[in-house]
């Protein structure tokens, strides 16, 4: 397995104040990886718990000397950092930090699966990757890209917010 892979990170969140907290998040990863290309913002529908406050989504390009398991464990002490409680199965949260994709790596283990299992569902998660990259090809999926998988979605997506930031 490489290092010094680019991997991909997407980011939600629905409670405070996502730009606030995606900004925060991205200062605890540039302390351990080198931050790349950031999306856009986009105010997205709940996925599978309906019943909160419609979400905010980006992605961001990284690239990592560490493997994949090591930067999912990273990720996820950030996402304690920022005080990220899971208080239901899809439901509200502070800050969501999703381990995307890790170079062209495929990995099924009980700890990490890559790439991540709903990328090719959730449009919440496809238009901030095509983004960052438009030409993006799912490792599983070989010569096709992330875009001929979004035009088969029924779009949830509700608006992509005006704002730019980078980092």
């Amino acid at each position: 397995m490489r290092l010094n892979a680019n991997a991909y990170i997407g980011l939600g969140a629905n409670l405070g104040k996502p730009k606030d907290t995606f900004e925060k998040a991205l200062d605890l990863i540039s302390q351990f990886a080198t931050i790349g290309k950031l999306s856009r913002l986009y105010h997205s529908a709940p996925f599978g718990f309906s019943e909160q406050p419609p979400f905010t989504n980006a992605a961001v390009s990284i690239s990592t000397a560490h493997s994949p398991n090591d930067l999912l464990i990273r990720l996820q002490d950030t996402e304690k950092k920022l005080g990220k409680k899971v208080i239901h199965k899809n439901g509200p949260r502070i800050i969501d930090l999703d381990l995307l994709l890790w170079g062209d790596q495929i990995i099924e283990t009980k700890e990490l699966i890559l790439p991540h299992p709903g990328i090719l569902k959730r449009d919440f998660v496809l238009l901030p990757l095509l983004d960052l990259n438009p030409d993006l090809i799912h490792p599983a999926w070989g010569a096709k890209t992330l875009k001929s998988a979004l035009s088969g979605l029924q779009t949830k997506f509700i608006e992509n917010l005006p704002e730019d930031w980078n980092y």
